[in-house]
């Protein structure tokens, strides 16, 4: 069974062409994903597209988040990568699930959101204390909107607190992140491939 998995940066960075620490974390995973047989068809920076404050699915002229939601939504897996700022999720990230608190309105007859039979992970990465808080943040709220979270779903680094070294500076992944990327690879792709031959009854 073929998966395909979407990632989604929301560095504050909003030039595609400017280093980012989430995309260093995003490519571990990506390289994780891959010998489990899970293509990362792309990796969108959410802070280049016009990305429209609100909750629904289209807020008008100008709103890229429409053609962004279909993207997501036709991939198995979604990997929600972004920073920590002030000890938080970053606001861009945050965004992004306020959109999709549209999924709650958007059920079939089944009372099943577009989200449903569909796994998110996570990218985290920081110069500061909360990994954790923040994936309770991202887990919570894509749970809410339909999502399901594998087992130990996501992979994060943070350095050294005021440091000035970032993940994207590093000579090489360190091991405890290489080897909790390939878990959460392989819970990721392995409870894909189960929703996908198996979706929720609703």
């Amino acid at each position: 069974m073929v998966l395909k998995a979407l990632a989604i940066n929301c560095t504050l960075k909003s030039d595609p062409a400017e280093a980012s620490s989430s995309d260093a974390m995003i490519a571990v995973l990506k390289q994780a994903l891959a010998k489990r047989g899970v293509s990362v068809t792309e990796t969108v920076r959410i802070a280049a597209l016009n990305i429209l404050p609100g909750v629904t699915s289209n807020e008008g002229a100008g709103d890229e988040w429409p053609a962004l939601r279909e993207k997501i939504l036709a991939h198995d897996i979604l990997i929600f990568g972004g920073p920590i700022w002030m000890g938080q999720i970053g606001s861009v990230a945050k965004r992004v699930l306020e959109r999709m608190d549209a999924f709650l309105e958007e059920t079939d007859e089944a009372g099943r959101m577009p989200s449903y039979g569909k796994v998110a992970i996570a990218a985290i990465v920081g110069n500061e204390d909360g990994a954790h808080f923040c994936s309770a943040q991202l887990f919570q709220a894509l749970n809410d909107v339909g999502w399901t979270i594998p087992a130990v779903a996501a992979c994060y680094w943070v350095g050294e607190a005021m440091g000035s070294t970032d993940f994207k500076d590093l000579d090489e992944t360190p091991e405890m992140v290489a080897r909790t990327a390939n878990m959460v690879a392989g819970n990721a792709a392995h409870l894909a491939t189960l929703l996908k031959a198996a979706p929720y009854e609703g």
